[in-house]
């Protein structure tokens, strides 16, 4: 009932020239979606890009394939029909979506793309009564777990291990370099920056409201100063670390929430109950920024903790001696 109310079909509604028809379309969408991962990785990594132009070039002949079937037993004329327009269909990730996440993740959506499909086709054969739709729907299933098997041997002929590791190494120094170092940069400012207006301005008022502004006020505008400061200071063409305005955004959104962790608690009345809150928070701020350090920046836990520990006392101290003055 959803399904006709919304427009489209069930996938068991469809006939077998249907079924054809966005077999076909799927595999044009498929060999898309490889070839823009190709274009997109080129430039850094030559091999991976290699790999997925392989795998466009398989589905460009699958399609061919099922065309010719198509002509022999329907005719030359396909229907239009794609996947937004069957409900229960799998769905395809946005491009862009995968792009961001990074070579391994643009590996890992090609072989989930050649898995779904055949699990897709399996269940629709299986739930099939027609004999003839059956063993049609199971020659799909095994077109798609060949074009799985076409990306194995295609990932090993280009990305043999020394160039899978070499590609791998720079895929992760780049994503530490784009997001990792700014949203650190970004959360140690906005944790440890903010902590002086925010406690100055708590003991010096005892007034938690007047404290939550204070702290909001703190961390938007450092959040916005930060973010603008990463954009500009370094285009990413010499240095390889990627667009600015990606490095800006993040640097400037965890800028913002490394300050209104700490603020938020301002918004319970009591002041000591949300004083307490507060530090709480920063204990918790402090010690994930000594993680992110010893995780990605390889900096022994305990000298990052001792860093972060005695800068955040430092400035805290400080907050509340003024405060108190």
């Amino acid at each position: 009932m959803f399904a006709s109310m919304s427009g489209r079909r069930r996938f068991g509604d469809l006939s077998e020239q249907e079924v054809l028809a966005l077999a076909v379309s799927s595999e044009e969408d498929d060999a898309r979606i490889y070839r823009w991962y190709a274009e997109k990785l080129r430039g850094e990594f030559p091999a991976s890009a290699a790999a997925f132009d392989e795998m466009a070039a398989e589905e460009d002949e699958h399609r061919r394939r099922l065309i010719d079937l198509h002509t022999r037993r329907f005719g030359p004329v396909i229907p239009l029909i794609r996947r937004e327009h069957v409900a229960g269909y799998y769905a395809r990730r946005p491009v862009w979506l995968v792009e961001q996440m990074g070579l391994e993740k643009m590996r890992a959506e090609a072989a989930r793309m050649e898995d779904q499909a055949h699990d897709f086709y399996v269940r629709a054969a299986q739930s099939s009564t027609d004999t003839d739709t059956r063993r049609f729907l199971g020659d799909l299933a095994a077109a798609e777990t060949g074009h799985r098997n076409a990306w194995d041997t295609i990932e090993e002929r280009n990305l043999p291990a020394d160039v899978r590791s070499a590609e791998d190494e720079a895929a992760h120094r780049r994503f530490v370099l784009t997001y990792v170092q700014p949203g650190l940069a970004g959360l140690m400012d906005g944790s440890v920056s903010t902590l002086a207006p925010i406690f100055a301005a708590a003991f010096a008022t005892q007034d938690t409201w007047q404290t939550f502004l204070v702290g909001l006020a703190a961390s938007v505008g450092a959040g916005i100063s930060m973010g603008f400061t990463e954009a500009a200071s370094d285009d990413g063409v010499i240095s390889g670390r990627g667009s600015p305005g990606t490095r800006g955004v993040v640097t400037g959104v965890m800028t913002t929430i490394g300050g209104l962790g700490h603020a938020l608690p301002y918004l319970i009345p009591h002041f000591w109950t949300a004083t307490v809150l507060a530090l709480v928070f920063v204990l918790m701020e402090l010690w994930a920024i000594t993680w992110i350090q010893n995780r990605y920046m390889q900096t022994p836990f305990w000298r990052a903790a001792l860093q972060i520990v005695a800068g955040g006392a430092l400035v805290l101290g400080a907050g509340v001696l003024i405060g108190q003055a």
